[in-house]
């Protein structure tokens, strides 16, 4: 039988400092609580690995289709390089709370230490309350020296940029870059398939038994970029057409589609999966089947690489995020 757009099911994630803006704002009724921080949309780290909600293929996980299609299914030239392990991760985040201050390592770290993916990863700001803020950086140049010093006396923010952020503004973070997602912010997040965080600094919170998270500072002393930059935003610009870029890295590369009527896609030299994150509107998906897949506000589709031509039919405003593998 034919590939066709995938959906999976989502996996959710109750965390201390999660709200409700999955169903009010991405209007789901599948939430299992009132304190989700994550929805996992793609995934294929251990333990947590994406089954096909939709079509034929319904009830299989992204890693056995990928055994089965392999570059049907994300690219000859991403097959070659990650065989059946899908390369990235999507999610979004609903914090209503500060989530920790955390750390990633590059590939190179991760690889010793954990024989894993670093983690490099991007944010776009779904929706933001009223100064919403984000920590992301040092105010000025730091050190590890300086650093530990901060975090033996307790005073880890005074070194750390916050930023105040807006709807629509796009934040990409190397491995290496410090930061935490503030409270009142629903963000979409693209990122190397990995689980490795480092957790530097919890506000001192505790646990209903009185217990604090365990801290990680050793291991992320030596894989911090303590560089502050004069800007930590990534600025786009729409374009009169229907396609914007957002970021262009080695792992990824996302646009913005943003239409409101029928638009025309030929991924044919991508040779990459694409993936669609539906911010607003609807959309039908027409692969060159007989029928359409249609993306709605708040779901995530797997385009097969196979599938490089596509067409996008509305008739409404509608904002996709539209991601794959240069």
């Amino acid at each position: 039988m034919e590939l066709y757009p995938l959906k999976f099911e989502h996996i959710y994630k109750d965390k201390i400092w999660g709200g409700t803006r999955f169903k009010t704002l991405l209007k789901r009724v599948d939430v299992p609580s009132d304190t989700c921080g994550e929805s996992w949309e793609i995934s294929a780290v251990e333990d947590n690995i994406s089954i096909v909600a939709n079509g034929f293929l319904q009830g299989n996980s992204l890693q056995e289709i990928i055994e089965i299609y392999m570059d049907e299914i994300v690219g000859g030239k991403v097959y070659e390089q990650f065989g059946p392990e899908f390369p990235l991760l999507i999610k979004f985040l609903d914090s209503n709370d500060v989530l920790s201050v955390q750390v990633h390592p590059d590939d190179e770290v991760a690889k010793k230490r954990h024989n894993a993916y670093g983690k490099t990863e991007m944010w776009y700001v779904v929706n933001a309350d009223t100064d919403a803020e984000l920590i992301i950086g040092f105010d000025k140049d730091s050190s590890p020296e300086e650093f530990i010093e901060a975090v033996q006396n307790d005073c880890i923010e005074d070194l750390l940029h916050k930023q105040v952020v807006h709807n629509d503004e796009v934040f990409f973070l190397p491995a290496g870059r410090i930061h935490a997602i503030g409270k009142g912010l629903l963000i979409a997040e693209i990122q190397q398939t990995s689980d490795i965080t480092y957790r530097i600094y919890d506000f001192n919170r505790t646990d209903e038994q009185g217990n604090t998270r365990e801290l990680h500072v050793d291991l992320a002393v030596d894989v911090i970029d303590y560089k502050a930059y004069t800007d930590y935003k990534t600025h786009y610009t729409l374009t009169q057409g229907p396609t914007s870029e957002l970021v262009s890295c080695k792992y990824f590369t996302t646009n913005i589609l943003h239409f409101s009527k029928p638009i025309r896609k030929n991924y044919y030299e991508f040779d990459s999966f694409v993936i669609y994150m539906c911010l607003k509107g609807e959309a039908f998906i027409d692969f060159g089947a007989d029928y359409t897949i249609p993306i709605q506000q708040g779901e995530t589709v797997l385009i097969p690489a196979a599938l490089y031509e596509i067409e996008l039919l509305t008739s409404c405003e509608t904002k996709i995020i539209e991601v794959y593998i240069a």
